[in-house]
């Protein structure tokens, strides 16, 4: 087995702009409301999840950390809907991509990692790996779909196709 190493590097919006959204405050324009006490950075990303009578979710969802380094061996995607992740403390996470398709080659894959204040929303069909949590336990806020149907595919690596994923 011959086990390939992906580059990770820093989520920036149009590095990630064909996978999805980058959801951040910096460098985004705001206004004021209540009465100017609260900055409103509004519209951060595409929320896509009426398809087959789908619903919004919004979920809170705790991940343990993963032990570095992490072999790829599969990603999912979601045929009906976008995911957004937000993380709920300053600690940076790791993303992994690939566009979407029938079928995902490793040499498509992308990893990046956020700066800890970074979340992430994945247009719909795009591949994406499971929560990479690199330090410590995190708790993200995750707006996604429910109602009908199956909206999760998953696509496994073959054993000469995954990659090692180091930070």
């Amino acid at each position: 087995m011959v086990i390939k190493k992906l580059e990770l590097k820093p989520l920036e919006r149009a590095a990630f702009a064909p996978y999805g959204d980058v959801i951040e405050l910096e460098g985004r324009e705001f206004f004021h409301i209540n009465d100017g006490m609260v900055e409103r950075y509004h519209d951060l990303a595409k929320v896509d999840v009426f398809e087959q009578g789908g619903r919004p979710l919004i979920n809170l969802l705790r991940a343990k950390p993963n032990t570095f380094p992490v072999r790829v061996k599969f990603v999912e995607r979601h045929p009906w809907s976008s995911q957004a992740f937000l993380p709920l403390s300053d600690n940076p996470f790791v993303v992994v991509v690939a566009p979407p398709g029938d079928i995902v080659s490793a040499e498509e894959l992308e990893a990046f990692v956020t700066n800890g204040r970074q979340g992430v929303n994945y247009h719909r069909m795009v591949w994406h790996h499971i929560l990479l949590v690199p330090r410590k336990p995190m708790d993200f806020l995750v707006v996604d779909r429910g109602g009908p149907g199956k909206n999760c595919d998953e696509f496994w690596f073959g054993e000469d196709d995954q990659l090692l994923l180091e930070i």
